[in-house]
């Protein structure tokens, strides 16, 4: 899940906002933003901020906002990078750890923050426990109605098709019975910072593609937030037994893999599937 999270936000973070760049859709290679100063291969702050959600997971710490919200710092201090907006980026170079994150923060945004990084919370055995999870860490940054349901209906992706709830043509349904939303209908057109947007666009986008090589592209040609919604579609695409698993392995191998890329990322991957296997999740 993380792993290849972390190739859809790395592939999508040359082409967000950049039309221009969709002539490079062809899984080639990672590419160079026209604009931002990230380097090719290098994943951004939807995998940096879920690998802070699943490193709670792993360790089974309490899952309260304190717990979170030092995660969330610890993650960032230890390895800064670029990708996150700037005010947040900002914020985060500011404040020195969770407790002052939470007195500082303002959690009024419905864009794809919390969303972005809610896959790993689809580990949880039951959609009631996912959906407990996913509005305790949205909360934090996105306390509004939309920024929750965003949240909550990206965990459920990835609980879905883990606990193997259902044929992939029901992923919509299924989100439906349980959170608000447009979720079944398809998503057209350029897919903008909303965070209902760019996870309807995930699920259309995972509903109608069978490997998930095509299923990278398609996000891509949306256009717009395409890392969010790559990374969003990725997680979860990445547990269906029906979507071949065939990105290509320069991509793998060209993925960053400094102290937290990609040997990390398989480790921390194992420990997430094998709390599900071993039922002490």
């Amino acid at each position: 899940m993380l792993l290849e999270l972390a190739i859809a936000d790395a592939y999508g973070a040359g082409f967000e906002y950049a039309d221009e760049m969709i002539v490079s859709n062809d899984l080639s290679r990672y590419v160079q933003h026209p604009r931002f100063r990230l380097i090719p291969g290098r994943y951004t702050d939807d995998t940096q901020m879920s690998i802070a959600i699943a490193e709670v997971i792993v360790t089974q710490a309490a899952w309260t906002p304190e717990v979170l919200a030092e995660s969330f710092v610890r993650g960032f201090k230890r390895d800064p990078r670029e990708g996150y907006a700037r005010n947040f980026y900002h914020f985060l170079v500011q404040i020195q750890n969770g407790a002052e994150f939470l007195q500082k923060i303002r959690p009024d945004s419905d864009k794809s923050g919390a969303a972005m990084r809610a896959g790993p919370i689809g580990i949880y055995p039951t959609p009631e426990k996912v959906i407990e999870a996913a509005t305790i860490q949205a909360a934090i940054t996105h306390n509004t109605p939309d920024g929750i349901d965003a949240a909550v209906a990206a965990a459920l992706m990835s609980h879905y098709f883990i606990y193997r709830l259902g044929a992939k043509s029901k992923l919509a349904e299924f989100l439906e019975t349980y959170v608000s939303g447009q979720w079944s209908k398809p998503w057209r057109g350029e897919v903008k910072s909303k965070g209902w947007m760019s996870v309807r666009a995930a699920i259309t986008a995972v509903m109608r593609n069978d490997s998930t090589s095509k299923l990278l592209q398609d996000c891509i040609a949306f256009t717009g937030d395409v890392d969010t919604v790559a990374a969003i579609a990725l997680a979860a695409g990445s547990c269906s037994e029906e979507i071949t698993q065939d990105i290509p392995q320069h991509l793998v191998t060209n993925l960053e893999n400094g102290a937290y890329g990609r040997d990390y990322l398989i480790q921390l991957d194992l420990q997430l599937m094998n709390l599900v296997i071993s039922g002490q999740i």
